[in-house]
């Protein structure tokens, strides 16, 4: 009878397991292309918000060169994204890690113009203390705004620091760690674009003069 009992508990155990695992499959196979789709609207708002639609016409969601790990502090493979109108590149968006924030590593996306500006700065994910570090938010302050036109000759890249480090960039009150984080950041940033520049910035294909398709169809 025990022995009945462990089968039976057994089984009933493992029919629920096949059932649950169905469930969870069914409900990602549903909503995976929402998620999706959400992600990417998620991801356009914040591109957008560095080079609006008046500067561009091509979709920089889909228009993008890889970036390796290694590469501006980033730990796996991301994407730069182009802004072009018509075949030319107007800007870049970088993505960028600054490693050495106050509690963590920082996530942020750095515009750079074409003529080496600053077009933005937004920090994606922070870990940083909240009233504190947590002002390189644009939802907590504006101070990333301060990087806004900035270039490595504006300031000259010396300056490119926190004033307490003798630089041109405010600090926080309390708080130097995380904003000197994002400067050092957003200034590799400058410099990676000022050394890529040519393969950031490389025109596009022409597509208003790509042959057409040939028409295989029989008349």
């Amino acid at each position: 009878m025990l022995g009945q009992s462990i089968s039976r508990n057994s089984l009933l155990l493992g029919v629920f397991a096949v059932i649950t695992t169905l469930l969870i499959a069914g409900t990602y196979l549903l909503t995976r292309d929402r998620i999706a789709a959400a992600q990417r609207q998620a991801e356009e708002k914040a591109l957008l918000e560095i080079v609006p639609d008046e500067r561009h016409d091509n979709n920089m969601l889909d228009d993008t060169l890889a970036i390796p790990p290694g590469e501006l502090g980033l730990k796996q493979p991301r994407s730069a994204y182009i802004a072009r109108r018509g075949r030319q590149a107007a800007a870049v968006i970088l993505p960028v890690t600054a490693p050495d924030g106050y509690s963590g590593a920082i996530d942020l996306i750095v515009g750079v113009n074409r003529d080496g500006t600053v077009a933005g700065v937004r920090v994606l994910n922070h870990r940083e203390t909240p009233g504190l570090g947590d002002k390189v938010d644009l939802n907590k302050s504006d101070w990333v705004l301060g990087f806004d036109g900035r270039s490595l000759d504006d300031p000259s890249v010396e300056r490119w620091a926190v004033k307490k480090d003798g630089g041109a960039f405010d600090q926080f009150t309390g708080a130097t760690i995380t904003p000197r984080a994002v400067v050092t950041a957003t200034r590799g940033a400058l410099e990676y674009a000022r050394t890529r520049h040519g393969e950031l910035f490389a025109d596009g294909p022409d597509t208003a003069t790509q042959p057409a398709p040939a028409d295989s169809g029989a008349h």
